[in-house]
């Protein structure tokens, strides 16, 4: 069991969640059609499984990512990183497999939940679309680093992380609630996204070396080490600009503005990425992008419930 906990990646699970804690607590916040009543806008069931949809995402792409790089031996003894249970043999290939079968249905099976939970009997062109997503969703998971045409060998897992965690993750699952697309949830949809890709950024950056070696062909191996600084820069950076601009653009009072405290983290985050010289350094970073993401989707959350109890002493 301990083996297995230690592949799920546990530091990477509440990263996976910020779009959710987002999408959800502004679906509270700006509720439709002049509805002011918690428990009319806000149901829980779809909460819950929107959580454990997403959780099981991130673990099913834990565990593949596991698997692909341990069978073609990308994980070897050039790598900077903790080692994977495939790598060390403490979990073999023929169980990681069985694994990832497991957690592809269950996450199917959250995910059919949730969808029958968001629209029932009706809306079913809306069902429909959204379990396509779904199967999108697991086939890529897996699809990052398994198989030939592994798509993370291309440079191309920044794609898939900005689109499923951050616009997926927090647009889609604000749809289900409210049943229609508010554009300014864009802001902090794309601010989640571009955090979800930095912790990813900073793990090609950690392996640049043995990926190089190996053949894994990362956007960092691509574009090289000083750009993708640069690039790091940019997602940090850019993240933060769009959390802001969606509180101005959101009316957030001063008090509302609680969430900037999570910038502090990730400013000496910053600080240290431009310092580092070393990339093994880099490994103790990615669990403080991930928090520091996190906690910023629970602060912004608490400052939209602040929104909205504002909004019903406002109307009664």
């Amino acid at each position: 069991m301990k083996h297995w906990i230690e592949a799920a990646r546990l530091r990477t699970l509440p990263l996976s969640v910020s779009g959710i804690i987002v999408g959800s607590m502004y679906a509270l916040a700006h509720p439709t059609d002049n509805v002011l009543t918690p428990t009319e806008v806000f149901n829980w069931r779809l909460f819950g499984f929107a959580i454990l949809t997403t959780l099981g995402l991130q673990i099913l792409s834990n565990f593949a990512n596991d698997y692909g790089d341990g069978i073609k031996g990308t994980d070897n003894q050039d790598r900077v990183g903790p080692k994977r249970a495939i790598q060390s043999g403490v979990i073999s290939p023929e169980s990681m497999k069985r694994a990832i079968i497991l957690t592809s249905v269950l996450t199917l099976i959250s995910a059919i939940i949730l969808i029958y939970y968001a629209f029932r009997d009706t809306n079913l062109g809306y069902s429909l679309f959204y379990l396509v997503l779904g199967i999108l969703a697991i086939a890529s998971a897996i699809r990052y680093t398994v198989g030939n045409s592994a798509y993370g060998y291309r440079g191309f897992g920044d794609v898939f992380v900005f689109v499923f965690f951050g616009l997926v993750s927090t647009l889609g699952v604000n749809f289900l609630y409210s049943k229609q697309l508010d554009l300014v949830l864009i802001l902090p949809a794309t601010a989640i996204g571009f955090l979800s890709v930095a912790v990813l950024n900073l793990n090609n950056m950690r392996d640049e070396a043995s990926d190089r070696k190996s053949g894994k062909n990362t956007l960092v191996v691509k574009m090289g080490a000083a750009n993708a600084k640069i690039y790091h820069y940019f997602l940090i950076v850019a993240a933060m600009v769009l959390i802001l601009v969606f509180a101005l653009l959101s009316d957030f009072h001063f008090d509302q503005y609680l969430f900037l405290v999570a910038y502090i983290p990730l400013t000496k985050h910053l600080v240290n990425v431009y310092k580092n010289q070393d990339p093994r350094a880099l490994d103790p970073e990615l669990k403080k992008v991930a928090l520091s993401t996190f906690a910023l989707s629970v602060l912004l959350a608490l400052c939209m419930i602040f929104f909205f109890s504002d909004l019903i002493v406002n109307r009664y």
